[in-house]
């Protein structure tokens, strides 16, 4: 997989507008390092995620990071339109049941289920309740990891506020000694521009971009789960092409003004 250039120059962008915007006012970047602050918001926040999930889910989101900071493999949607015709061709030319074969060597486990489904003689009706079963399944445990992050963005300036209160704890013990009275405050303000950096500069983006890779994925399965219906049903295929281009450019342009959610999100 390729480096996600705008994930990781978004990131690059923000640091480097806060440092600089602290260069700009007089401050120095020594200051903004505070290994103490770090330690209490990056600790606290990874606890508090890890309470709130199982561990099996906080590891799978861990490893989700990787996902946003490299590019899925390109997929071609249109081709995509192209292979169901061809099954829809075929299907039309020899019946149904003549798929069984072809798609031993089908590149999508999810087309090649809801096609199987059809040569099996399933109606419409129960493909279409088995397909957005597996459709909202799939979205539920992706979700999940999504969430992992949200939650994490949330706490992390929770986390840096109580580093906060800790730092101005230890100032107030320390009155008499003036260095000690410095670190403190240090640690007090270090620790909430933490918190809040790190929600909004890594976490709570990541949970954004996750869910839309998810959106697109579910776009693309429910491509598939309408193709499937369409060759169930026995349309001609050339209408079965005119109606999935038509309902792909319909649900991006509906990606594209924000109008398309996850199911998961729209339950809730």
């Amino acid at each position: 997989m390729r480096l996600d250039v705008g994930s990781i120059l978004g990131i690059a962008i923000g640091l480097s507008a806060i440092l600089l915007g602290n260069m700009l006012e007089g401050g120095h970047l020594s200051a903004l390092f505070q290994p103490t602050a770090l330690l209490i918001v990056a600790g606290g926040t990874v606890g508090a995620t890890m309470l709130g999930f199982p561990l099996p889910v906080f590891v799978r989101a861990v490893r989700a990071l990787r996902d946003v900071f490299t590019s899925p493999p390109q997929q071609d949607n249109n081709s995509l339109i192209e292979e169901i015709v061809e099954y829809a061709q075929k299907a039309r030319r020899e019946g149904i049941i003549a798929l069984e074969r072809p798609l031993e060597t089908a590149n999508e486990p999810f087309l090649k289920k809801a096609l199987l489904l059809a040569v099996d003689g399933a109606d419409s009706k129960s493909m279409r309740d088995n397909l957005e079963l597996i459709i909202e399944h799939y979205e539920d445990d992706k979700e999940q990891l999504a969430k992992v992050w949200e939650a994490a963005g949330g706490y992390a300036p929770t986390i840096g506020i109580i580093g906060a209160v800790l730092g101005l704890i230890h100032v107030m013990q320390s009155l008499s000694d003036v260095s000690a009275v410095g670190r403190g405050i240090a640690v007090a303000f270090v620790a909430t521009i933490y918190g809040v950096s790190l929600a909004n500069l890594l976490l709570l983006p990541v949970a954004a971009k996750l869910k839309l890779r998810l959106r697109e994925e579910t776009k693309r399965l429910e491509l598939m789960m309408e193709g499937a219906l369409a060759i169930q049903e026995g349309l001609n295929p050339s209408l079965i092409r005119e109606k999935l281009s038509s309902f792909y450019q319909e649900t991006r342009k509906k990606s594209e003004a924000g109008g398309v959610s996850t199911r998961a999100e729209v339950r809730t």
